[in-house]
């Protein structure tokens, strides 16, 4: 008869510190790895939980991306809005950039509540917390998968094919996911020290839609929209996205690596600093 075999955890002060950066993400993606039934279970579970009360359920992920392009329509239209030569019908162009920069928000949104979302069991139950990241980020990409789709429907109603380079945006969706994530886990940080900074983050993380090109053209006259929009990451990011699936390119291809490698590594070290900083602020939870 085979004997059953245990495992030995041995706890360290300050392990997490001691452990060098390189061995921190290993770690940290090896956790994910072996929680993967973990993380769709969560997922699943919290993915239809947020439609059960409402009288409307699943159906809310079809009427907010409607209802956000009839208000962008109506002050473009009544001339509230002047977004310029987009390129291609408005409501098209806007319903699509609105949407990939909600995934941005989105994925900010959810790393910035990170273990507050697993606040119920988290100090009750022995489990990598790496995961609860991983199903944030799901699902803001399970509603976005769905908008993306009406999204396809409104391009082709307006005479816009998508190029064939569109099955290449979970590429361009990565970097989105480490900036969102990045600022989000730094906000997660400071939160437990500095709340009124992390309101002003947040603040600054909604102001960033009208500092991207999102809802009108990059080719703005204002000078110092200019200046913003030209050192704003999220314009080559976003853009980027937007422009592979409308036109087949990506303009600025160079200030786009540019951006996608300093997302990422961003992204390393803020998922670093937290995995270190993670008992402190479970701490502050309690």
């Amino acid at each position: 008869m085979k004997q059953a075999t245990t495992r030995q955890i041995i706890y360290i002060p300050n392990q997490r510190i001691k452990m060098g950066w390189i061995k921190t993400w290993i770690t940290l993606l090896s956790n994910i790895v072996n929680s993967r039934d973990l993380i769709f279970q969560l997922f699943k579970r919290d993915f239809f939980m947020q439609y059960k009360k409402s009288f409307v359920g699943m159906g809310w992920i079809f009427l907010s991306p409607v209802m956000g392009i009839i208000s962008w329509v109506f002050m473009n239209a009544t001339g509230i809005l002047t977004p310029g030569d987009v390129g291609i019908p408005y409501p098209a162009y806007v319903l699509l950039s609105t949407s990939i920069f909600g995934l941005f928000g989105g994925f900010y949104a959810s790393s910035a509540g990170t273990l507050t979302a697993g606040a119920g069991f988290i100090n009750q139950v022995n489990y990598p917390h790496d995961v609860l990241l991983i199903k944030q980020a799901m699902m803001q990409l399970a509603g976005f998968v769905v908008t993306f789709f009406i999204n396809i429907i409104v391009l082709i109603c307006f005479g816009v094919t998508p190029h064939w380079m569109t099955i290449l945006l979970p590429l361009f969706v990565l970097p989105i996911f480490f900036l969102g994530a990045a600022i989000g886990l730094m906000s997660a940080m400071i939160e437990v020290v500095a709340v009124d900074l992390n309101r002003m983050i947040g603040m600054g993380m909604g102001l960033m839609l009208y500092l991207t090109p999102v809802i009108y053209s990059p080719k703005t006259q204002n000078p110092i929209l200019q200046v913003i929009i030209k050192w704003n990451p999220l314009t080559y990011l976003i853009g980027g996205a937007r422009d592979a699936i409308i036109y087949g390119r990506v303009d600025h291809i160079d200030r786009y690596l540019i951006s996608a490698g300093i997302s990422l590594g961003l992204f390393l070290i803020a998922w670093r600093l937290f995995y270190v900083s993670e008992q402190k602020i479970i701490e502050k939870m309690i």
